[in-house]
């Protein structure tokens, strides 16, 4: 793949007149020149040209001091071409052959780093967030006392929020389809509990969240709910439950801004809990 890359850049700077120099280099026998030209490059934040030169030196040079940095440089170009997947794929060489190596701290870091700024929005896939939280993690095992560490530690903050942030919309879906398909339709009942089930659990992955008064909020509405939409049955345990839940939610958040929604709904529980058989 990343051969047919560099074919590909080397193609479009020829269309573009700008492969003079470069078409020269990368023909070039001596090695060592094109090793100081990628060099060059990447210091001049040539990072393109650089990492196609680098993507052959690292084999060329292989078992030397220069490979090694080239590994590096060319995860570096890649990273700051915008090219994380293969920049993260790149660290995790240099880390894997080179655990010892000069550069081990910052590729460690660069792996979460890059996948860190590969990470979606909160609504799609999060395979790219759980990747980097495990990268950080481990490069705050191995390096405890990193530079970096305070960097790695303020990212993972971030995708944990990002996580939560899926976990609340998911969530709040659950509760709106509850909603939707009406009082009557079983599928509502299911729809709150699933509501329920999703905000529970992730109170308890991520009890720290800033997002603690949001999920509580989702839970108490979805109880309430769920006791509306209940079958003769199970009203009543059910309205009992989610008056525990009310009073609950307002020893929690006194001062919450769905003080008054808590309260309403105390009030029409009552009607049912305090009801003589």
């Amino acid at each position: 793949m990343k051969i047919h890359i560099i074919i590909l850049f080397i193609a479009a700077m020829t269309l573009t007149g700008c492969a003079g120099e470069f078409s020269k280099v990368y023909k070039y026998a001596d090695t060592d020149y094109r090793y100081e030209y990628a060099k060059q490059c990447f210091a001049e934040g040539r990072y393109n040209p650089a990492a196609a030169l680098l993507q052959e030196l690292i084999t060329m040079k292989k078992g030397s001091d220069e490979a090694q940095e080239s590994l590096y440089m060319l995860g570096m170009s890649e990273y700051m071409s915008r090219d994380y997947e293969s920049a993260s794929e790149t660290f995790k060489k240099y880390h894997k052959t080179y655990p010892k190596g000069l550069y081990a701290e910052q590729a460690a870091f660069y792996i979460g780093q890059s996948l860190y700024q590969s990470a979606p929005e909160p609504r799609l896939d999060q395979t790219p967030t759980n990747g980097a939280i495990t990268a950080y993690q481990e490069f705050l095992d191995l390096y405890p006392n990193s530079p970096l560490r305070q960097e790695a530690t303020d990212r993972l903050y971030e995708l944990y929020d990002k996580l939560t942030m899926k976990e609340l919309l998911s969530a709040q879906l659950y509760y709106n389809l509850g909603g939707y398909f009406g009082n009557i339709n079983s599928n509502s009942e299911s729809n709150y509990s699933s509501c329920i089930v999703v905000a529970q659990n992730a109170l308890k992955t991520f009890p720290y969240t800033n997002l603690r008064e949001d999920f509580a909020v989702l839970i108490m509405k979805s109880k309430f709910e769920l006791a509306e939409n209940s079958s003769d049955e199970k009203k009543l345990e059910r309205y009992r439950d989610a008056e525990d839940e009310c009073y609950g939610f307002l020893n929690e958040y006194p001062e919450s801004k769905m003080r008054t929604t808590a309260e309403k709904f105390i009030a029409k529980c009552k009607k049912i809990t305090e009801t003589p058989k």
